[in-house]
């Protein structure tokens, strides 16, 4: 072999020696870039727009100091074949968060999500209004749904999400608890449908908020309805007056306290003017409650007044009542 075809085969191999540090190097520096802590000082949330590519959301994530290199995160998204599989959202990245961990969750879909608890009992009026509250939801236009038919929960929602998807969700969550209920009933009750079980389930929720109540309070309302007797519930005569559109002013749904001389309106939901249920249900109940007038506890009580410690003394007799009701009167003088 020649002198000079030694030579030749001694450079490719230097040449060569040095592509592959160099391209090793390079492999190795981008590698621990791409897993090390990353400059974000604070955590923040960052938003994919739909159908953004990686060149776009590296560009976005270097310029607002969450990453330092955007180029190392294009290339390593492609090498990890993560690149194709980001998904559009809003993130929440966490303080010196890795290239490697944002790839991670974008891939996976983890968008931020917020929630709203829509408590137990609230009208569809008040549920509106609330919503129109909440932080980064969407208002639009939305579905007209029956009074009571909207499932008291806690809903997650991401950004993009509307009031209506949330409604949507409610109104889909009540026929799913609602229908399980009924499969689950107990026989011979006087509700005869799913609307009439809402309703009085919706009388429930308004008139004990104790849960061990429920069933008991449920009870004396279908003693009422078997035997015929007005269900006599200051609940609905509150709707009556205020239309399913109470006051949020710290002073009860009225603004003020029930009169005697309210319980004489003239409407279908004045239970103490007419028998039966009304007409609809008077706000939206809970699972439990839903449940309570199902499965309600069997006993001979046919009445039942507030007893001064957050839940209620039951009665089996007029008699029975009326020396309750004036504890109660004289616990609520002594409270003035």
């Amino acid at each position: 072999m020649s002198s000079f075809v030694r030579k030749l085969l001694g450079f490719f191999v230097v040449a060569a020696t040095f592509t592959v540090c160099v391209v090793g190097g390079t492999a190795y520096y981008m590698h621990n870039a791409f897993i090390e802590q990353g400059p974000l000082e604070q955590k923040t949330l960052f938003t994919v727009e739909q159908g953004a590519h990686i060149g776009l959301v590296a560009k976005s994530l270097e310029k607002e100091g969450i990453i330092s290199d955007a180029i190392i995160f294009k290339l390593m998204g492609k090498f990890t074949a993560q690149a194709e599989k980001i998904k559009a959202g809003e993130y929440e990245l966490a303080h010196h968060i890795s290239m490697q961990d944002i790839l991670d969750k974008m891939e996976r879909g983890q968008i931020f999500t917020r929630n709203v608890t829509i408590r137990e009992g609230l009208t569809n009026y008040e549920i509106s209004r609330l919503l129109l509250k909440q932080d980064d939801l969407d208002i639009k236009g939305t579905q007209k749904y029956p009074e009571g038919y909207l499932l008291p929960e806690t809903y997650s929602y991401a950004r993009g999400d509307s009031n209506a998807d949330i409604l949507a969700r409610m109104s889909a969550a009540m026929d799913k608890v609602l229908n399980k209920a009924w499969e689950n009933r107990t026989e011979n009750l006087p509700v005869k449908t799913k609307e009439e079980a809402l309703i009085l389930a919706s009388i429930i929720e308004k008139e004990t908020a104790l849960s061990s109540e429920r069933k008991r309070v449920a009870g004396v309302f279908v003693n009422r309805l078997r035997n015929n007797m007005a269900l006599q519930s200051d609940p609905t005569v509150i709707y009556a007056l205020t239309n399913g559109e109470p006051e949020n002013n710290g002073k009860g749904p009225l603004g003020r306290r029930l009169l005697k001389k309210d319980l004489e309106i003239d409407s279908p939901y004045n239970t103490y003017k007419y028998p039966g249920l009304p007409p609809t249900p008077i706000a939206n109940p809970g699972k439990a409650s839903i449940e309570a007038v199902l499965n309600p506890e069997e006993h001979k009580y046919f009445y039942f007044v507030a007893d001064g410690s957050g839940g209620h003394a039951f009665g089996k007799t007029l008699a029975e009542h009326n020396s309750n009701v004036a504890k109660w009167r004289k616990i609520r003088a002594q409270k003035k």
